[in-house]
């Protein structure tokens, strides 16, 4: 699991340090948001691990390279989800708003 230690000495109060862990490999990373860097870590982390359990392969760069894809095609799924235009709420949303629109214009006309 990726664990963080935030590194207060920097200069750069815009630019903190945080030493996270993934697949029981340190890095030391630099970024705006420290818990946003957390974050990302523990789901690469959650995704090695994932691979590392569905796989017998014990190649770390392998596993990396495997998670990636998975993240990567996680990543494209939900742009071309996004892409295809608005989901059924929000046509539904939108009708409502449409409906509502036409009762008070109704409301303002006998009023």
């Amino acid at each position: 699991m990726a664990t963080a230690t935030k590194d207060q000495t920097l200069k750069d109060a815009q630019n903190s340090s945080v030493r996270v862990e993934i697949f029981d490999q340190a890095y030391n990373l630099r970024g705006s948001d420290p818990e946003y860097i957390l974050k990302l870590a523990e789901y690469v982390d959650s995704k090695m691990r994932a691979v590392a359990e569905a796989t017998n392969t014990i190649d770390t760069v392998r596993l990396a390279v495997l998670a990636a894809l998975n993240i990567a095609d996680e990543y494209h799924l939900l742009k071309k989800k996004q892409e295809n235009g608005p989901t059924d709420y929000q046509k539904r949303a939108h009708l409502l708003a449409d409906a509502l629109d036409e009762i008070l214009e109704e409301k303002r006309k006998a009023g």
